[in-house]
Order: C-alpha cells, then structure tokens, then sequence
C-alpha cells in the first residue's frame, strides 16, 4: 500500500470510491457532478491538506480536510475519510487516520477536529483512535423550508 498526499487531480480516480461508498452504505444520491464538485472544494481550499492510500490497482481510500487558524493554534479540520467498503475492518481506515494525524502534526498542527455521524459505528471507529465527544461544542443548523 501506497499513502500519499491528494491533489486536484486525483478527483476523477475517488470519485467512483465515493459515489458507491455514500449511495450504497449511507443512502445518498451523489451523481459524478455533485461528489465532483464536493471533492474539488474541499481540495482547493486554502490550506487543504488530504492523503489517498492505494494498491498497485486501485484507490482504496482517501481523508481530506484543512487547516484552521485560530488565535493560538492551529487546527486541521477533517472533513472526510472514506475507505472502499470491501477495505474496511481490515485496519486500512486506522493506519490512514494515524499516518494523517502523524503528518497534520509534522506540519503544525495541534489538533484534529471532525464532525461524524452520530451512530455506534462511527462511535467505535473514532472512540478506538482517541476521539472524544467534544463538551464545549454543539453543532447547530438552521434548515430553511
């Protein structure tokens, strides 16, 4: 397996990843323009920082996200991680989150801050890497009819 940091131009090799893995496993309705558009954002952020893990045949996954300033530190928000489903339970999610964490931290920053659903799913995966619910944030959204 290969880790290495994602580009824009990685964009067309994800997208089939997270077109099956949001439609089929979350219920989603991404198309090749939506998740396109998705990843292509998030990547052309100012600060983005994202890695891709392959094998000699195909993606198997990838994490990106970005850095935040804040008044005294800085933050790397991740905003995805996605592994192919037939990858995952084989321990390919963890090493990806641990080598990003190694490497947002090399690059200076002092925490990884993420939002995830709330189900026992996610719960296990960030519980086992050391992700707490945060106590002095709630997220809030206003949904406009």
């Amino acid at each position: 397996m290969l880790v290495r940091e994602m580009e824009l131009k990685d964009i067309a090799a994800v997208l089939p990843l997270y077109i099956s893995y949001y439609n089929g496993q979350e219920d989603s309705c991404w198309n090749e323009n939506t998740a396109a558009k998705r990843i292509h954002q998030v990547l052309s952020m100012e600060d983005s920082y994202g890695l891709i893990v392959e094998d000699e045949n195909s993606v198997l996954g990838f994490a990106m996200g970005y850095f935040k300033q804040y008044d005294d530190i800085i933050g790397y928000t991740l905003d995805e991680i996605i592994i192919a489903y037939e990858c995952q339970n084989k321990g390919i999610g963890s090493m990806l989150l641990r080598e990003l964490e190694q490497r947002v931290k090399e690059k200076g920053a002092s925490c990884v801050e993420l939002q995830a659903v709330n189900d026992d799913m996610h719960e296990r995966y960030y519980g086992k890497a050391g992700y707490q619910n945060a106590k002095n944030f709630v997220l809030k959204v206003k949904w406009f009819e």
